[in-house]
C-alpha cells in the first residue's frame, strides 16, 4: 500500500466501531485513501514514519485524524498531546471519535488542541449519520491551513 496518500489517519482499537466508522465513511465516499491503526503507538509510527511505515514520505500528512482516547500501548489523549505539540504536525485537523462524555475528557483533549470532540452515538443511524456529517465537514468544506 502506499501510504504517503493516506487523506484520514483512523485511531481505533475497538473493531466493532472501526468497522461501523469505515462503513460509514465509504457510504459517504471518504475512505478511498484512508488507514484505519489499531493503537496509539502505531498511529505514532505512521505520522513519525517509524517501524513498518520507515519508508513513508515524511513530508506526506493526512489531511484529518480521527482518534479514539482508550486505546492500548499509548492513549489517544498521549497521541494529542504528542502531535498537538510539534510544529510539524500541529496543523493536522485532530477530531476526538469516542464514547467519553467525561467532561475532564473533553476540557483536556480541547487544551491539547483537538479541533472537534464527537461523542459516538450508540444508534446506529444517528452513528451513521454523524459520521457523514463529520466527513463532509473536514474533508470538503473545512478549509485546511497552509
Amino acid at each position: 500500500m502506499n501510504y504517503d496518500n493516506i487523506e484520514i489517519l483512523f485511531a481505533e482499537d475497538s473493531l466493532d466501531d472501526a468497522m461501523l466508522t469505515i462503513r460509514a465513511l465509504t457510504k459517504s465516499g471518504f475512505t478511498n485513501k484512508l488507514l484505519h491503526v489499531k493503537d496509539g503507538a502505531e498511529a505514532l509510527d505512521f505520522i513519525y514514519c517509524r517501524g513498518v511505515y520507515a519508508e513513508r514520505n515524511p513530508n506526506s500528512h493526512p489531511k484529518l485524524f480521527l482518534l479514539d482516547l482508550k486505546m492500548p500501548k499509548v492513549s489517544g489523549m498521549q497521541v494529542l498531546e504528542k502531535i498537538k505539540g510539534d510544529p510539524d504536525f500541529k496543523s493536522i485537523p485532530v477530531v476526538i471519535l469516542t464514547s467519553s462524555q467525561e467532561d475532564p475528557d473533553i476540557a483536556k483533549c480541547y487544551d491539547l488542541g483537538a479541533n472537534s470532540y464527537i461523542v459516538k452515538p450508540v444508534d446506529s443511524n444517528n452513528f451513521f449519520n454523524a459520521i457523514k456529517e463529520m466527513g463532509m465537514y473536514w474533508m470538503i468544506l473545512s478549509q485546511p491551513s497552509l
